[in-house]
């Protein structure tokens, strides 16, 4: 049986500092995995890096990390990968850590599989505004979707199968994506899974949820997640 096809998909803004590195990372894993880097009109050169070592793509507007993601899920689709993996451009998820996505899909199949920062052990540093909203957050969709047991919503590394592949190639939230395309998802039926994974904390640029936002974050997510809940499936 052929090795299935691997998309890896990196939304970057102003990540020239790390993306050069992430790639070689990523290529130095001698796992056939294919990349797509979603350049979201970056102010610096990480399109000009990037385009040097992976297929990139470099948008004329900035659409925030929900339009990027879903531009490299298009492709995804669009090109016929199995899977697709989802990190960031700014070097925290270890690209050796993607083996553990795959290998826990293989073992149990489910649409999405989270890398938690917290299925295990809850080390990873992060303000407590953020851990405060994530479990919040956690809490509110394991008690609206009783199949879903997740402890890491807003991770942003995550393996998607070709079956969610082609339902959010065409349904994807561009606010709060990945709390809310799990609520989408889950309302549609697919499963998710989590698989814990080893993350590095940030060493340039700054997080887009800064300040007292997290606050403001985590009460506009549950909102979009009761709707979700509550929505006609057929309004997806």
């Amino acid at each position: 049986m052929n090795s299935p096809r691997v998309l890896i998909i990196i939304p970057c803004y102003n990540e020239q500092a790390t993306i050069a590195a992430l790639l070689e990372e990523i290529s130095d894993c001698k796992q056939g995995y294919e990349t797509i880097v979603i350049d979201d009109c970056s102010q610096d050169d990480t399109y000009k890096i990037a385009c040097q070592l992976s297929p990139t793509v470099r948008l004329l507007k900035n659409l925030g990390i929900g339009g990027a993601v879903q531009t490299g899920i298009k492709y995804a689709y669009n090109k016929g990968f199995d899977f697709c993996v989802q990190i960031d451009g700014d070097a925290q998820h270890k690209p050796g850590e993607i083996s553990k996505l795959l290998k826990a899909y293989k073992q149990i199949p489910r649409s999405i599989i989270i890398g938690s920062r917290y299925l295990q052990s809850d080390t990873f540093r992060s303000t407590h505004a953020r851990r405060f909203g994530g479990r919040v957050i956690a809490k509110t969709l394991n008690a609206l979707f009783t199949q879903c047991l997740v402890t890491d919503p807003t991770s942003g590394m995550r393996l998607m199968d070709r079956k969610v592949i082609e339902f959010f190639a065409k349904h994807y939230p561009h606010d709060f994506p990945e709390p809310i395309s799990l609520a989408w998802a889950l309302k549609k039926g697919f499963s998710v899974g989590e698989i814990q994974v080893k993350m590095r904390t940030r060493t340039h640029g700054n997080s887009s949820i800064m300040g007292f936002k997290p606050i403001s974050y985590m009460f506009r997510v549950l909102g979009y997640i009761v709707l979700a809940r509550f929505m006609r499936v057929s309004s997806l």
